[in-house]
């Protein structure tokens, strides 16, 4: 069953070692056969203010045993999260996709 990692980022401050995060963190992404379907801040804000100004990534993978490959991955968890540090706040959860 399909899974996504979604993120909700309040980005305050992007220096350069969030900018490698990026990078590297889509590279490593794509070694886990994950891929972006939504990826940055809102196109209108139709309602609230939860989200107002904040970047959402979604990302989708075959299973929740890919999606924790990646981020429970050490590449991921030593050489590259650390990179955002100081970047801003982020609210991070898994869900799998709805049965149809």
């Amino acid at each position: 069953m399909p899974a996504y990692l979604v993120s909700v980022c309040e980005v305050t401050n992007p220096h350069d070692d969030f900018k490698k995060y990026i990078s590297l963190s889509e590279r490593l992404l794509k070694k886990h056969e994950g891929q972006y379907v939504v990826r940055g801040p809102e196109a209108e804000n139709i309602e609230g203010n939860a989200l107002k100004g904040k970047v959402l990534v979604v990302t989708k993978f075959e299973t929740m045993e890919k999606l924790k490959g990646f981020y429970q991955s050490e590449d991921y968890q030593k050489n590259i999260k650390h990179l955002r540090d100081g970047s801003g706040i982020y609210d991070i959860a898994c869900y799998e996709e709805a049965a149809p």
